[in-house]
């Protein structure tokens, strides 16, 4: 299933008809990890205050952006090459979302947000631990020999010379 990204149109102005959405977010690497929350909070306090109701979250971790992001940072561009990454599933109405994504934008510890709208259902890909051979620990590993020239020792120039001249001749 595909997100639906939020967009204002006449399906979506039904009046007091909850929907299901989800906010993705980039919150700037020069927050400290110990005002994440306070950051967070924020964020479940708006859709709260708008009306929403809360579904499920996943709580930001820092993570490697694909290309730089740009961020205004005391009147200064700053690139970023990481931000943390987390997300917020939540009910609402169309107007309740509309004006959460306009609160989001207006965040300057945000870097970039996207609120669509989605489905109740867990659709994450759930990970699989590979599966793993079974080896016998009595298994013993047998050492090849080795070669009669190697047990020799170590050649000498004139030995190189000529095992080089004969290769090349024929």
């Amino acid at each position: 299933m595909f997100a639906e990204i939020l967009t204002e149109d006449a399906a979506d102005s039904d009046v007091g008809v909850a929907r299901i959405y989800e906010i993705g977010y980039h919150i700037a690497p020069t927050v400290k990890e110990e005002d994440l929350e306070k950051v967070v909070g924020a964020i479940r306090s708006e859709i709260g205050k708008v009306g929403g109701s809360f579904i499920a979250e996943g709580a930001p971790s820092m993570t490697r952006l694909a290309y730089l992001m740009s961020g205004r940072e005391d009147g200064k561009r700053i690139d970023h090459d990481r931000a943390y990454f987390g997300w917020i599933k939540f009910e609402a109405q169309t107007k309740a979302a509309h004006a959460l994504n306009e609160m989001l934008k207006g965040n300057t510890n945000i870097m970039r947000c996207i609120v669509f709208r989605t489905v109740r259902e867990d659709t994450r890909a759930k990970i699989k631990a590979p599966t793993l051979r079974e080896v016998k620990r009595t298994d013993t590993i047998k050492v090849a020999p080795r070669r009669a020239e190697e047990a020799a020792g170590p050649v000498s120039e004139e030995e190189l010379e000529k095992a080089l001249s004969e290769i090349t001749s024929e």
